[in-house]
């Protein structure tokens, strides 16, 4: 832009000179020299203070590394390179049979699961019920004993009779006190739930939700609308989740964004409008407007870690990196994602000024043609 500048302040004394024929001394050459300082510096400075300028703009755009969740040998590569993709496209496919099998082992082990609660329920009715015949068997060999007692006290039955009635009658109770354990243990395993539902089957029905997931994984798809672009990955490749198989990149949400120095941007407001010329659309300037004045600077940026502060890492000034609105549609221009620009704002103060912005971006864009 200075450059621009100069020429333009050395075409102007060319035409005073040659054209309108001013003396050539000492006065003339000294006033020339330091009027092209005082004006060019001037200008110079009021532009960039005012209306600044750079050639650091450019359209950012968002980047997916697309990373299996499951490995496995690639057996069909369905994208193809910067062919629009729409979101859940399959993007490629992974051998899906070793994850089938696991499926198909996890469904007949929940099956089995389910079909043992069956049989814990038979077992439950059955310990129950061994339960209450070993408690009317208990009542019976009490009866018993208490009659052989009764007997004994009138001399009907013998000592024998009664410490028989009496044996029966405590393995009676043991019986009962064995059965009562074993119902216990049958109500414990067919009570044995979550929510609702037997710890064993939940168990399964878990592991038979994560093996479908892991088979539904072999489809990698596409996350949203966009294109995979300098696409390496072949059919009979392995795929894992350790290593990215592509670069998928969104068509939609592109930031254009331009880095200026932090003095340029002390009079900038979000709203102010802009203009904007790409290397790649030569003669052409687009107009566009602030969106967010000024941003963080990575050189000030700190983090938790084990090491201390270095100034001299952070001795270099900075830029502060501002987001741009081209309002402007440009559409109907190859214009890829990355593509630089050369980028103008103008504020509201020194509106005359902005004028020779104006005039000297167009100038840098012609320039484009050549350049």
């Amino acid at each position: 832009m200075a450059i621009l500048l100069l020429l333009t302040y050395a075409a102007i004394l060319v035409v005073a000179f040659k054209l309108i024929s001013l003396p050539v001394n000492k006065w003339t050459i000294t006033t020339a020299a330091i009027g092209g300082v005082v004006l060019v510096g001037g200008l110079l400075a009021a532009m960039n203070y005012n209306h600044p300028f750079t050639t650091d703009g450019r359209l950012y755009f968002y980047t997916t590394a697309i990373v299996p969740t499951v490995s496995g040998h690639v057996i069909e590569v369905a994208a193809e390179p910067n062919v629009p993709l729409h979101r859940g496209d399959v993007l490629f496919r992974i051998d899906p049979r070793p994850y089938q099998y696991v499926v198909d082992q996890k469904r007949a082990a929940l099956a089995e699961a389910e079909q043992s609660v069956k049989q814990l329920k038979s077992s439950l009715d059955q310990a129950t019920a061994s339960m209450s015949k070993a408690e009317a068997q208990l009542e019976l060999a009490q009866q018993t004993y208490d009659r052989k007692s009764s007997l004994l006290e009138k001399d009907v039955v013998s000592q024998a009779a009664v410490d028989t009635a009496s044996r029966n009658l405590e393995a009676a109770r043991q019986q009962l006190i064995a059965n009562q354990a074993a119902a216990e243990r049958a109500r414990l395993a067919f009570a044995s739930e979550i929510d609702g539902v037997n710890t064993t089957v939940a168990r399964l029905q878990a592991d038979l939700d994560n093996a479908e997931f892991n088979l539904s994984e072999t489809n990698i798809v596409a996350p949203t609308d966009g294109y995979v672009t300098q696409l390496f990955l072949q059919p009979g490749m392995t795929a894992s989740p350790s290593t990215p198989a592509m670069v998928f990149i969104h068509s939609a949400d592109k930031l254009f964004a331009a880095s200026f120095p932090q003095y340029a941007l002390q009079n900038v407001r979000t709203g102010d409008e802009a203009e904007i010329a790409f290397d790649g659309i030569p003669g052409r300037v687009f107009k566009g407007r602030v969106k967010h004045a000024s941003d963080a600077m990575a050189q000030g940026q700190v983090q938790a870690g084990g090491a201390l502060l270095d100034p001299a890492d952070r001795a270099r000034q900075g830029r502060v990196v501002t987001s741009l609105e081209i309002t402007e549609d440009v559409s109907g221009y190859q214009l890829p994602p990355g593509a630089t620009a050369q980028v103008a704002i103008y504020t509201t103060h020194l509106p005359a000024v902005a004028i020779i912005r104006r005039v000297m971006l167009r100038m840098v864009a012609w320039m484009n043609y050549v350049v």
